[in-house]
């Protein structure tokens, strides 16, 4: 697995639209003046239309499963945008994987 670096300002929206929020565990290592994502970061997401028989259930968080097999970030697991991950509800309902859509261009890593 390879692909761009990951930072915590890039766009990333659950598979229903809702956008997706970072908390930086870290904020030594920058990518286009953003932290660099690591799995350690908390991905809150908002805005999230998911409903099933009319009763509301949000994509709330994101849990990442496949980061970066080589490259570590103050000992966590950087993000790349080909990374694995889970939406989930407030009860860890798996949802479907997120979208990552904006990525800075210039750092590549596997």
């Amino acid at each position: 697995m390879s692909g761009n670096l990951v930072s915590t300002g890039a766009t990333v929206m659950c598979p229903h639209g809702g956008q997706a929020n970072a908390l930086p565990a870290q904020s030594r290592v920058l990518v286009d003046g953003s932290p660099a994502a690591t799995e350690a970061d908390v991905y809150t997401v908002t805005g999230c239309t998911l409903t099933a028989d009319a009763i509301p259930h949000p994509c709330t968080t994101i849990r990442w499963t496949g980061p970066s097999a080589r490259i570590r970030i103050n000992g966590s697991p950087a993000l790349l945008q080909d990374s694995t991950a889970l939406c989930l509800t407030a009860v860890q309902a798996p949802q479907g994987p997120p979208n990552i859509t904006v990525v800075q261009q210039r750092a590549v890593g596997r």
